[in-house]
């Protein structure tokens, strides 16, 4: 595996900090200033769910989150007879698309495989875009409750401090912040794997008197026209925030150490008669999407770059990158991640399709090296429409940390290694998230022998199937699937529908519990590893493998074989329970 940076944050966005320093992760608030952080959150009027404090609902599943794993999550346990309930820490339905408000913020799985595949909800639902942004996918969370009327079994402002499993009655007890308590049989964490904030504990932070926010918080009413802004961060969310800001603002600062390799959007209009003929097809769509490598129902060219020729390599690669989002690594040449040379064909041409678009020498050597940065596609790679133009525009600048790094902050703005201060008006953290295991490790899980997960995983994770934790009987959802190498939306439709069978088969046969076997678990990480290690993912350290957080370990997070590997290798275990112990009532 890759070994771990200590200066990278999520989406492989890195910075400097002073030696020794400690991270804050999330909303920890190691410092005043970081409490100085827009939150939307707190200024959010939508009220509480149907639970009164000190109430203890009483139910047969406890859904944690009410974003697309959790609304899934309901709807399936729903259907199959069960009393659900769900604590959402949040003020509204949408997980992540609550939060994610930021100028740009937008969806990179395209449309229809980015929503529920529930045709309730789907059949009188139209996007207006390929790639819908978070106005609108808010939006449609509104017309999902409404459908589904989701509201009746949801608290809102429950964020989870506290959850105990109590053997003798075979249930988990359930606490919140705010004092909500729910007694289940079943736990389900919905809480995704970006959700939980990351913010680096610079220097001098505490220092600055501008205006500073984080882009998972960011506050709708901020306007940058006109305002000198510095951009930390150069992944995903920084790309989308880049391309809003860097029209409007006087002044724009991108802080980076590697850039990250965007591919073209192709953004366009979807009109509602295309997608009303599309939706017959649906149902194939979806399903073929369940039984693929990624989530999408795409094949790519049966051999490797290696083995076309130059004038084959060009036409397809030409080809892809105008169809836009993710078909140019998916219905590409088979070897992009297992092949050092491939990979290198792919990153000149990628480079050689930038460099058309950067005049500036000093510019296209930051953004498009000739020295390949990390192997391509080996993590996120962002969606653009006109990054690259406006990072080619006079008041966008580019501050390379490798060159100049940060020495502190000041009252008006970063002052860098070389003496220089660099003052703004505002300063936007695009430095992400403690990715997989945050929402977790937070949340005040204890195993059955009352240790928290915090203190089991805090030397590495492991998990059985992705979906259980020894020692952490009937709940589901975790780390160590396909995860951020597929499109999300088809991974929770196969976790929801797997984990409700074995509900379903446990029910059947008078269960009391299951739980992983430890032994299971080590077989199960030793596999996700062993399988990464035949591609070139582990050569970059990113959220992708936990090593963009500073002393956490940096290691095999995802299951690489696809969705449809995945789902049959964890529907096998139900035959006989492999890797399980089950009690009977």
């Amino acid at each position: 595996m890759a070994t771990q940076d200590p200066l990278a944050s999520l989406e492989g966005d890195m910075l400097d900090v002073a030696p020794g320093v400690k991270p804050v992760n999330g909303d920890m608030k190691a410092t005043e200033h970081v409490e100085r952080l827009a939150n939307v959150e707190a200024n959010s009027a939508e009220k509480d769910g149907n639970a009164s404090n000190g109430e203890v609902q009483e139910c047969d599943v406890l859904v944690v989150g009410a974003g697309f794993s959790g609304i899934t999550a309901i709807h399936r346990f729903r259907k199959q007879g069960l009393k659900v309930k769900c604590f959402e820490g949040a003020s509204g339905f949408g997980g992540t698309w609550h939060w994610n408000r930021y100028p740009g913020a937008r969806v990179d799985s395209e449309s229809p495989f980015y929503q529920f595949n529930i045709p309730e909800v789907y059949t009188d639902w139209n996007f207006s875009e390929r790639f819908p942004d978070h106005n609108e996918l808010r939006r449609y969370f509104a017309h999902v409750d409404k459908v589904l009327d989701l509201r009746k079994d949801t608290t809102f402002n429950a964020k989870v401090n506290d959850a105990s499993w109590d053997e003798s009655t075979g249930r988990w007890n359930v606490k919140t912040e705010s004092g909500h308590s729910a007694n289940c049989k079943y736990l389900f964490l919905g809480t995704g794997l970006l959700h939980r904030k990351y913010t680096p504990d610079l220097p001098g932070l505490s220092d600055y008197k501008g205006k500073l926010v984080h882009s998972g918080s960011y506050p709708e009413d901020l306007d940058c026209t006109g305002k000198k802004v510095g951009l930390i961060g150069a992944g995903a969310t920084a790309v989308q925030i880049t391309q809003e800001l860097g029209k409007v603002a006087e002044n724009l600062t991108i802080f980076l150490r590697r850039p990250s390799y965007c591919i073209p959007i192709q953004q366009r209009k979807l009109t509602v008669d295309e997608q009303r003929e599309l939706k017959s097809f649906y149902p194939v769509l979806f399903q073929s999407g369940r039984l693929s490598l990624t989530g999408f129902p795409v094949t790519g060219v049966d051999k490797g770059a290696v083995d076309a020729t130059e004038e084959e390599r060009e036409a397809l690669w030409e080809m892809l990158w105008k169809r836009g989002g993710f078909q140019f690594l998916l219905s590409a040449f088979n070897d992009t991640l297992l092949n050092p040379e491939s990979n290198r064909m792919v990153y000149d041409f990628w480079r050689k399709k930038v460099m058309q678009r950067i005049s500036d020498p000093k510019k296209q050597a930051i953004m498009a090296p000739e020295k390949m940065p990390y192997y391509i596609a080996t993590k996120r790679f962002p969606l653009e429409s006109d990054y690259y133009d406006v990072i080619n525009q006079d008041n966008v600048e580019l501050a390379d940390l490798t060159a100049n790094s940060l020495k502190t902050f000041e009252e008006t703005g970063m002052r860098m290694d070389d003496g220089t201060l660099k003052e703004f008006d505002v300063i936007i953290l695009a430095t992400g998230f403690d990715s997989f295991t945050g929402s977790l490790t937070n949340m005040g899980l204890k195993s059955k022998d009352g240790v928290d997960l915090r203190d089991l995983w805090k030397d590495g994770v492991f998990t059985y199937l992705g979906l259980t934790i020894a020692g952490f009987p009937n709940m589901s959802y975790t780390p160590q699937s396909p995860g951020a190498l597929v499109n999300g939306i088809t991974l929770i439709e196969a976790q929801v529908e797997t984990a409700a069978e074995m509900i379903a088969k446990l029910e059947k046969e008078g269960a009391k519990s299951i739980d992983a076997k430890h032994e299971a678990q080590i077989e199960w990480k030793k596999m996700i590893e062993e399988t990464a290690n035949y591609t070139l993912i582990p050569q970059t350290t990113s959220w992708w493998n936990g090593g963009n957080i500073p002393g956490k370990k940096a290691e095999g997070m995802n299951y690489v074989m696809g969705i449809g590997a995945y789902e049959k290798q964890c529907r096998e275990t139900m035959e006989g329970w492999k890797g399980f112990d089950v009690v009977k009532a």
